[in-house]
Formats: C-alpha cells, structure tokens, sequence
C-alpha cells in the first residue's frame, strides 16, 4: 500500500474539530505577521501547513501552541475560547509542537531524553528513585510501536541517526497526551530513507487520532502523507485545500509562486528578443517572496 492511498482512506476518520481559529491576526507593531486566519483542526487528520519563508507559518504554529498570543480574534479547543500564555498552557490542552532542534540532550541516553523529568519512579517520599528498568522497557515499546528499533535506550542520542531522533521526539509528544501534534519541518535535514520513515510515523499519529499539523516546504512529502493543505501567502491563508481538490503539481505551484515565477520568465524571454523593457526583477521577487 501506497503512503498516498494510506492518506486517502485515513481521510474518512477525520471529521472531529479539536482545535479553531477565528479572525486570529497577529501584530508585531506596524506589521502584521497574520492577518484574519479562520481555520479548523481536525482529529485524525494530517494538516499540511505550506508556503515560502515568511508566508507566515511559523507565527501561525506559535500561536497554536502558546508562544504567541493573537492581537485579534479567538483560538478555541473543543470549542471552547482559550487563552494560551505559554507552551505550559499548551500542553495542559494537549497541544505539543515538536521544533526542529527536537528538544534533545545529544549526551543523553534515548530514555533519558524521552521522560526529561517525567521519568517513572518507584517508592515514596525520601525513598523515592527513577524506575529505570520501567524507563527503558516504556520508550523501546514507544519506538516499536511507530515501528523503529534502537536495540540499546540507552545508547546517547547523539549516536541515533536523524530519522530516529525525529520518531523519538514525536514518540516523547504521544506519549505526554499530544491531541494535537504540530511538527516544524520533521524531514527538512533528512535523506529519503529517514524520511520515509518519519512520513510513516506521522500517517500512523494521525490514524490513531491525533490531529496532525505537518509543517513543510516540501510539495512532495506533503502530498504523500497531506489529507488537506492551508496555504500561506504573506501573513494570509490563501488555500484551503482537502487532498481530492489538489494534485500535487498544483499545490507545487501554490507554495512557490507559480504565476510570479511564470511572469518573470517570460519577461526575461521578452527582453532578451528586445521585444520589451527590462524585466522588474525587484517586483517580481517581492511578489514572489
């Protein structure tokens, strides 16, 4: 079975809204990084959050998970209108990003690095110690259930390659109660193998019903494992697309500025048959930027 087929049948669970923006915009004095997002999240289902550097993604997933607070309008979990101060906050609603640095202490060992002061412990008060034999067993039963053996817990993490460092963190976010699982990037610094493998990992997050937000600049991952695509554009949401309303060669066009890019082109074909002025290479950038 295909990742793309897995995806359309995942499509079928998704139909529970976990999490909601209504008019959210977001001001950093005169600028304003968002503007008037209304979106909903939902349970079962991989969003992919698309669109080039400074489209406004990341202030997008900041908000979300408490980072940043909206200048205007209302983000709400079960409906409910809430007011996130923190990632602290966040997470008290389930809601868990995993950064692109993952979060990890290279020197630790993989167990370690998985509780990061929630390990599990055993007796009570004064007598109280990390149950270290219970640590190890919990994060190799979480990393084979997503389908990834890393033989030895306690090997350091710096000895994993990227592909399992990407499982582990997301693992970490599972199993700390994520509803809603917002990745940053998972597979930007990652070969196609270790790819593959995180892609997987976020198919079966979804399917076990998390709601799933994929952070990517990648057309190709994202439509492999994408249920539906928000597309960003200066601060804006521009496309709100369910899979069976995109291919893959249009949401390509969407995320690098097709039209733009086609414009300049042909402005430089024009130029250089001396059929027209001097193509507007800073217009154009900015557009497409």
């Amino acid at each position: 079975m295909t990742m793309a087929a897995t995806a359309d049948e995942m499509q079928a669970g998704a139909d529970a809204t976990v999490l909601e923006m209504r008019n959210v915009s977001q001001r950093f004095g005169p600028v304003e990084a968002l503007h008037e997002i209304s979106t909903q999240i939902r349970a079962g289902e991989v969003s992919c959050i698309v669109g080039s550097n400074g489209a406004g993604k990341s202030v997008f997933t900041q908000l979300l998970c408490g980072v940043l607070q909206p200048s205007e309008g209302e983000v709400l979990v079960d409906g409910e209108v809430v007011h996130m101060h923190s990632a602290r906050d966040a997470r008290k609603q389930g809601i868990i990003m995993v950064y692109q640095d993952l979060a990890l202490v290279p020197l630790m060992s993989a167990w370690r690095n998985f509780f990061l002061g929630g390990e599990p412990t055993v007796g009570r008060g004064p007598m109280s110690r990390i149950d270290v034999v219970s640590a190890r067993e919990q994060v190799v039963a979480a990393l084979d259930h997503f389908g990834v053996d890393i033989i030895d817990p306690d090997r350091p993490v710096e000895t994993l390659s990227g592909g399992q460092r990407q499982v582990l963190a997301i693992a970490r976010a599972v199993n700390q109660g994520a509803r809603v699982l917002i990745l940053d990037e998972p597979t930007s610094a990652l070969g196609v193998r270790q790819s593959s493998i995180v892609l997987r990992v976020v198919q079966q997050a979804a399917s076990e019903g998390a709601a799933v937000l994929f952070v990517t600049p990648k057309s190709g991952h994202a439509y492999l494992v994408g249920h539906r695509f928000l597309i960003f554009q200066r601060g804006r949401l521009v496309g709100d697309y369910q899979r069976s309303e995109i291919t893959r060669d249009q949401l390509t066009a969407a995320m690098s500025g097709f039209d733009e890019a086609s414009r300049l082109e042909r402005e430089l074909a024009a130029a250089e048959a001396g059929e027209a002025d001097e193509p507007d290479l800073d217009g154009a950038a900015d557009r497409i930027g």
